[in-house]
C-alpha cells in the first residue's frame, strides 16, 4: 500500500514527530496551540506577552511588547483628563481577548483617534491614537503584575499635535511591525 501525503493543512514533521508529539503532552497543548506558541516565540523574540484590562474585568487583552517600555505622557486635551499615559503596538501585536461588546468609542475633533472603554467601569485600557491609526496605545497601568521591567516616559506637546508629531523622529513608526 502507498503511503497518501498528508491532507490540507497537514504536514510530515519526519524525525520531529516525536519531539512534536511530547512536547505538545509535556505542555498539554493541541497541536494548533503548540504552534502558535512555537511561532510566538519565534516572531516575537526580545518581546514578552503582556496581558491586562479594565477594571471590572469585562475587557481583556494581550499585547507583545518589550519588558522596558517606552510611555507617552500626552498633554493634548483628551489625555490631560484622563491622565492617558501610553505606549504604542502594531495591530499584529494586540488581541483582544474578551469584552468586544463591552467596549464603547469616543472620539472629537478629526474623529481619527478611537477613544475605546469599557461600558461598565469607564476605563481605558487601550485606544487607538491618532498618530498612529493602524495601531494601538496601551495603557501601562492597566497591565497585570509581572512583565513590566522598566517604564521610561516620555512628555509630548499634544497641544500643539500637528507640531510634536512632526518633530518627533519615530512616533509614527511605532505601529509598524
Amino acid at each position: 500500500a502507498q503511503e497518501q501525503p498528508p491532507g490540507p493543512g497537514a504536514f510530515d514533521l519526519g524525525a520531529q514527530s516525536g519531539r512534536w508529539a511530547a512536547f505538545q503532552e509535556r505542555h498539554r497543548l493541541s497541536c494548533e496551540e503548540a504552534a502558535r506558541l512555537l511561532l510566538d516565540a519565534y516572531e516575537y523574540r526580545g518581546l514578552v506577552k503582556h496581558t491586562g484590562g479594565c477594571h471590572c474585568g469585562a475587557v481583556r487583552f494581550e499585547v507583545w511588547a518589550s519588558a522596558d517600555l517606552h510611555v507617552f505622557n500626552c498633554n493634548c486635551s483628551i489625555c490631560t483628563k484622563k491622565q492617558n499615559r501610553h505606549f504604542i503596538v502594531p495591530a499584529s501585536r494586540f488581541k483582544l481577548l474578551k469584552g468586544a461588546d463591552n467596549l464603547t468609542t469616543y472620539t472629537f475633533n478629526t474623529h481619527c483617534a478611537q477613544h475605546t472603554f469599557c461600558k461598565t467601569c469607564g476605563v481605558q485600557s487601550f485606544y487607538t491614537p491618532r498618530s498612529n491609526p493602524d495601531g494601538y496605545g496601551i495603557a501601562p497601568h492597566c497591565l497585570d503584575d509581572g512583565t513590566v521591567q522598566s517604564i521610561v516616559t516620555e512628555n509630548i506637546n499634544g497641544k500643539e499635535w500637528e507640531k510634536a508629531v512632526k518633530e518627533h523622529k519615530t512616533i509614527r513608526d511605532m505601529s509598524k511591525p
